[in-house]
């Protein structure tokens, strides 16, 4: 998730191939993150959401600053198709890297969710029915990923650390300042729809919550060419 890294297109003499395989790591080890903690603090949490909520934010946000500390310097860490199209989009990166990027993405996702599951005896797949609808949490999605991506792209002016430190807080925290938990994600959206668990959501539900993301984005990309004062056709952001 580093702009700079990214822009750098990841580590030196490192292929396409091996860095969308870094990925698609990242990626899994996210979902495993995310899945597995929602169903380690349901079992441990007595029936109590706002204490299971807590325990699944914090290791989400925990997780997700030591994978960009592990693979910034690989792949950019990404691990968020919303991530690698705005940085296209700014000129940060190929296009030609999109493809494979976000397809490894959402090959990830899904294989942490198979993951996760593995590890705590569940089904390697099952439909969520997990209702997350309605206008509020659609809106929600696109408020956290807008934020996500400033986060990730403002801070990224700075070095690896910095950046992981600033996008595993803020996760942790708009799990709790979101109504839809924050996904902010579109291969984590994706993944989640197969987990009839804490952390899921019925496949119905998915469109909405990709469009909230989509939305999100593109304020993103318009404020930050907004910011940097170029034009549309300047090489970079």
């Amino acid at each position: 998730m580093l702009h700079e890294v990214g822009a750098s297109n990841g580590a030196p003499g490192a292929s396409l191939a091996r860095r969308s395989v870094v990925e698609g790591l990242g990626t899994a080890f996210l979902l495993a993150a995310v899945v597995g903690s929602g169903i380690m603090a349901v079992r441990l949490s007595g029936g109590n959401t706002a204490l299971a909520l807590l325990a699944n934010s914090l290791a989400t946000g925990a997780g997700l600053a030591a994978l960009i500390l592990a693979f910034g310097a690989f792949s950019g860490a990404h691990m968020n198709p919303a991530v690698t199209l705005s940085e296209a989009i700014l000129r940060g990166r190929p296009w030609r890297e999109v493809p494979p990027y976000v397809s490894a993405q959402v090959l990830g996702a899904v294989a942490g969710v198979a993951m996760a599951h593995a590890m705590f005896g569940e089904p390697l797949f099952s439909l969520s029915v997990r209702s997350r609808t309605g206008l509020p949490q659609i809106f929600s999605e696109a408020v956290a990923t807008f934020g996500l991506l400033a986060v990730i792209f403002f801070s990224a002016r700075r070095d690896v650390a910095p950046v992981a430190m600033a996008v595993g807080a803020y996760i942790s925290a708009a799990y709790w300042f979101t109504s839809s938990t924050s996904f902010a994600n579109p291969a984590v959206t994706l993944a989640r729809s197969l987990t009839d668990t804490f952390t899921g959501i019925r496949p119905a539900d998915v469109p909405g919550f990709l469009a909230g993301q989509a939305v999100g984005t593109s304020a993103f990309v318009l404020l930050a060419r907004w910011l940097s004062g170029r034009k549309n056709d300047d090489p970079h952001p």
